[in-house]
């Protein structure tokens, strides 16, 4: 049986979400590292403040979930299988050791502010709890102005993305067919839809001058929700990502038919969790965030032993 590490995506942040990180020296370095790559103290990113800012979100992100990989490395541990929701396909292909970090801090630095800057305002995405995929790209369809399926994470768990007044009118709508919830996300861009393909193409741009390997671990794609060995399929996988549609859900069953038994989502949040815990049986599907070292440990050495 193997292990999946899952790296949560823009949402999942949270105010102090690296001050909260272990005071281990491996992480401490992990942060360091992160200022001299990017030229400023990524400490001061994540305050409530400078979490309105794409760029400063998303660079918490990668951070945080490298860094909290590299504490779980030192104490001996390994994934067999990494996944990223969105931005945390970065730190996914971190972790792999397809991408070197200060690299994917760079062009996360400039992924976060070439959407940031396609959409300044009137634009984002919002959640839809309790239709199927059918139903709400039926309600897409006939909807007036730019709104687009965004993230598959579930069967009845889906998110759209488009301009303000356009997800608002088709939030209405899904009310009415008996939706149990249809929320406005703390997200200020329309991400994975094509009004981000021409932020996409600039980021290809600058992925081209970028080394990146064959993944050591296995790498699944939340896009397509298959493994990628290939580092040139990996490098446009990465670089479109903002465009294409999230399919989570597909990437968790994918995993678990691949013999993943064992769950764990990286920091921030356990969003991921609850998630996963649809496809895998109960206390397979846990949250670094808020488990103790100590227990984290005897779970991914017990996955190690019955692997053998």
């Amino acid at each position: 049986m193997s292990t999946l590490w899952a790296f949560p995506g823009q949402g999942a942040q949270q105010p102090g979400m690296l001050q909260v990180l272990s005071a281990a020296p491996v992480v401490e370095a992990c942060l360091e590292q992160a200022s001299a790559a990017l030229g400023e103290d990524v400490r001061l990113l994540d305050s409530a403040e400078a979490l309105h800012s794409t760029r400063a979100v998303q660079l918490c992100l990668l951070i945080a979930g490298v860094a909290t990989a590299r504490l779980l490395g030192e104490r001996g541990h390994r994934p067999d299988y990494v996944a990223g929701l969105s931005i945390g396909a970065y730190a996914a292909a971190v972790v792999a050791g397809a991408l070197d970090f200060a690299d994917a801090l760079r062009l996360v630095a400039l992924r976060g502010e070439l959407m940031q800057r396609a959409y300044p305002s009137g634009y984002g995405m919002s959640a839809i709890l309790g239709l199927d995929q059918g139903s709400i790209e039926r309600l897409l369809a006939e909807a007036e102005g730019p709104v687009y399926l965004g993230n598959i994470n579930a069967e009845t768990q889906l998110v759209i993305a488009g301009s303000d007044a356009a997800m608002a009118a088709v939030a209405e709508r899904a009310r009415a067919l008996g939706a149990g919830m249809a929320k406005r996300l703390a997200m200020s861009v329309p991400s994975h839809c094509e009004l981000l393909d021409a932020p996409a193409r600039e980021l290809a741009s600058a992925f081209a001058k970028v080394e990146l390997r064959a993944p050591q671990v296995r790498y699944l794609s939340s896009s397509s929700a298959r493994l990628i060995r290939d580092p040139e399929t990996l490098r446009d996988d990465l670089a479109y990502n903002m465009s294409r549609v999230v399919d989570w859900q597909a990437t968790l069953v994918t995993a678990y038919e691949r013999g993943v038994r064992l769950h764990l989502e990286l920091p921030p949040g356990g969003v991921l969790t609850g998630l996963a815990r649809r496809v895998f049986d109960a206390g397979q599907a846990i949250a670094f965030e808020g488990a103790r070292l100590d227990t984290l440990d005897a779970m991914l050495r017990q996955e190690v032993s019955r692997d053998r």
